[in-house]
């Protein structure tokens, strides 16, 4: 007796496992304890984030350490802490502190929609996401300047043997605070529809496809440039001539910035331009856009797009 796998059967188990998986990486902590390195007086111009065996938190600067206690200055007064109510002491930049708030950083920096920017991922570091609901991958960074990605498409309806299979390696470097250059590549399988009789055969489709990216990422992660260069290629062949990236974003509140990505094909008269919102906490983002091919036409304001990323 055999038990075959359906592509329904597979489809929701891997639902199901990302539902669990994201389930305990964003449950509270109940184990985490403060470490003794982390209870001290900060250095000047660094603010301090305490958060509480209870899940509140406190923003200031720890200004005495005692043997049991902590006392914490911030804009409302000095208040003495038990030290082991703490659960966590963060370290950030004043820079970073906007109104009393923490503006963290943008948790999905290395990719505007679909592609990449300049930007490395961090060594240790990575995350999942997905474009289009149907596109999901995982992304992680192997050293500082490298680090590699792949997934596949979960298109219901369609057998596990054809589904796409993609990869997309990134070596990256900040070659300096405000400028970071990489070269990437997205390649992806193609099925191979001659495989199953009951889906017309094409002698001509191609096995492996792809784009080589080379891209510069100019400004900070609130406000940033990118623009690159894409060269396709099919079973090895590249094009005559790449294609030219333009992209960008620009962050206008704490928890959302505005995106857009361009793209101009060769041999293609109009661009193909999108623009919406990113929505972000500090390791999940949502994006919501609009795309379309300019001319006269134009689908306005857009085709939706949805995707999002969760770093762990």
């Amino acid at each position: 007796m055999t038990t075959r796998i359906t592509h329904r059967s597979l489809y929701l188990l891997t639902l199901l496992f990302l539902v669990i998986w994201m389930t305990l990486c964003l449950g509270p902590s109940i184990c985490a304890k403060v470490k003794p390195a982390q209870l001290r007086v900060p250095e000047a111009g660094t603010t301090q984030i305490i958060t509480l065996r209870d899940g509140s938190t406190l923003t200031g600067k720890i200004a005495k350490v005692g043997e049991s206690e902590v006392t914490f200055s911030s804009t409302v007064g000095e208040v003495t802490i038990a030290i082991d109510q703490i659960d966590d002491i963060r370290e950030v930049s004043d820079s970073s502190m906007k109104g009393g708030k923490f503006w963290f950083p943008s948790p999905n920096q290395g990719r505007l929609y679909v592609g990449p920017t300049g930007r490395p991922l961090k060594k240790g570091t990575g995350y999942f996401s997905d474009i289009l609901i149907f596109f999901p991958s995982i992304t992680y960074g192997l050293t500082k300047n490298i680090s590699a990605g792949g997934g596949m498409s979960l298109f219901p309806g369609v057998d596990f043997k054809h589904q796409l299979f993609y990869l997309f390696p990134k070596v990256g470097f900040q070659a300096s605070e405000q400028m970071a250059i990489a070269t990437s590549m997205l390649i992806v399988r193609i099925p191979d529809f001659d495989e199953d009789d009951d889906v017309i055969s094409d002698e001509d489709q191609p096995k492996v496809a792809g784009i080589l990216f080379g891209t510069c990422t100019i400004g900070s992660g609130d406000k940033s440039l990118t623009l690159g260069l894409g060269d396709g290629f099919v079973d090895g062949d590249f094009a005559d001539k790449p294609a030219v990236l333009v992209g960008g974003e620009y962050r206008v509140a704490r928890r959302m910035s505005l995106v857009t990505e361009n793209w101009i094909f060769p041999g293609v008269d109009n661009p193909l331009v999108s623009y919406g919102v990113r929505f972000f906490g500090e390791n999940l983002s949502v994006d919501l856009a609009l795309a379309t091919v300019l001319g006269a036409d134009a689908i306005f304001p857009g085709i939706p797009m949805l995707g999002f990323t969760y770093n762990f």
